[in-house]
Parts: structure tokens; sequence; C-alpha cells
């Protein structure tokens, strides 16, 4: 028992020093949906951090549990179609992001020390959408219910959940440094199950309607372009594709050993 107790324990410490790592990535978060014309608008990117622990296998496939966090934004003030810019609706959300994702390795690891990687996942996030009203007061948009979810005039336009499941895809490049560190360029984009990230999604509903349900702060931030509102019915968004979010950055690895030994 006592042999068998030391081998383990042996065993154990060189699992931790050759094949777990722990990750840290520093780069920028963007979104793709109803308030952009662009998959990817420079103006709209804001920061992001990850951070991993991550199972190094040494070969084809890696697995990595993660903890990512960004900010989202956008802005018909910055889109260059008319119509859009009319329609002067803007968002804010910050991103919070579980997930299991495994890395396919394209090179053999045990051989070269740069070589490019897929990889795709699983995760869940939470979200919260929100803007800043004509008075300039920071205010969510999810309670007021801007399309109408959730209230019975509207039976087929439910409310969405503030947290919910993405997918994880994306494509990365790795530099293996050292025995202790790796360094890694990571663009990372995630498939959505929703189309309320912005809150926008579906045609307008009667302010009216809006207003005696959810207060006039709810019919304000519904419709935001000049008076009058002439648009009842008309398209607010654009309900047939869900929005996206992607993480991009830099990220540096070491061996979860190399930590331990430290304490």
């Amino acid at each position: 028992m006592k042999f068998c107790s030391i081998i383990f324990l042996l065993a154990t410490n060189i699992c931790i020093g050759q094949e777990w790592q722990a990750e840290i990535m520093a780069g920028i978060a963007g979104y793709n949906g109803d308030l952009t014309q662009q998959r990817i608008s420079i103006k709209q990117m804001r920061p992001a951090f990850n951070l991993n622990i991550k199972y190094h296998s040494g070969d084809v496939l890696d697995m990595r549990v993660g903890l990512g966090y960004g900010k989202v934004v956008a802005d018909d003030k910055n889109n260059t179609h008319a119509d859009l810019r009319r329609r002067n609706l803007n968002f804010k959300s910050n991103i919070l992001e579980i997930n299991v994702i495994a890395d396919i390795n394209l090179f053999d690891p045990e051989v070269y020390t740069s070589y490019p990687y897929l990889f795709g996942g699983v995760g869940l996030f939470h979200f919260n959408p929100y803007t800043y009203d004509n008075d300039n007061k920071k205010t969510y948009l999810h309670p007021l219910s801007t399309e109408g979810e959730g209230l019975t005039e509207y039976p087929n336009r439910k409310k969405y959940s503030l947290m919910q499941l993405c997918l994880p895809v994306g494509a990365g490049w790795k530099w293996h440094i050292n025995e202790t560190w790796d360094v890694s360029y990571e663009l990372g984009f995630r498939i959505l199950f929703t189309d309320y990230l912005d809150d926008v999604s579906r045609p307008y509903v009667n302010l009216d309607v809006l207003a005696t349900e959810k207060g006039s702060k709810a019919a304000e931030l519904a419709y935001r372009g000049a008076p009058p509102f002439l648009y009842e019915g008309g398209m607010r968004g654009n309900s047939g594709i869900n929005d996206i979010y992607f993480f991009s950055g830099i990220k540096i690895a070491t061996n979860l050993e190399n930590i331990r030994k430290k304490h």
C-alpha cells in the first residue's frame, strides 16, 4: 500500500509538471449583429480577458476549461447606411463566459515548436444590454421589453434569458518558447442561439401599448429616431440572423508545476 501511494504521488507530480498549464489571454472583444454592418468593426472593439486551465497532451488534442470576460458595444451612429443612422439605437453589455474547449493541433507538438491549431467547444455566457437614455442615465433594456417580449399583446415574443448557450469556434497559432512558457495568438467567434445580445431583433411594436405596459421609458428607448413615430410594424432588427461576439488576443501559458514550485 505504501509503495502504491508513493507511485501515485510521483505520477501526479509528473502529470502536473508535463501536462497541465495555466493560460491567460489579454485582447479585444467584438460583436456583430443588428447594429453593425461589418463583420468586424474596429470602432466597436473593447478589452477582453480569458483565464484557462489546460490539459496539454503533447499530441493532436488538448483540452481546456476557461473563464472569459469582455465588453461588447455598438451604435448606429457608426453605420454608413442612412436608414440605420436614423434608427439611432445603441447598446453596451458586459459578457462573462465559462467554457470547455478542445484544441486540435494541426502539426505534431513533439516535432514543431510553432504550429497552427483549430478549436471548438461549448460554453455559457451572461449578458445584460444597457444604454443611456435621453437624460444620459444608464438604463438596462431587458426589463423594458422594448420589442414587446413577454407582453400579452405579443404572445409570439417570449422574454429572452440573460444566460445563454454559446459554441466557441476559432483558430490560433502557438509558439513553444521553452519548457516553461508557450505564447499563442487566438481568434474565436461565439455561435449564439439568441438574437437579443443587443436587445434588437424584431419589428417595432405599438409605442402606446408599450408605454402602458412598461412605462414611458420603454417607449422612449424602443424608438429613438426623429419624431413622429411612423414605423409601427416596420423592421427594427433582423430576426433571421442571430448575433455573435468574439474574443481575440495574445495568450501566455505556463506549466502548473512552475506555479506550485514558487509556492
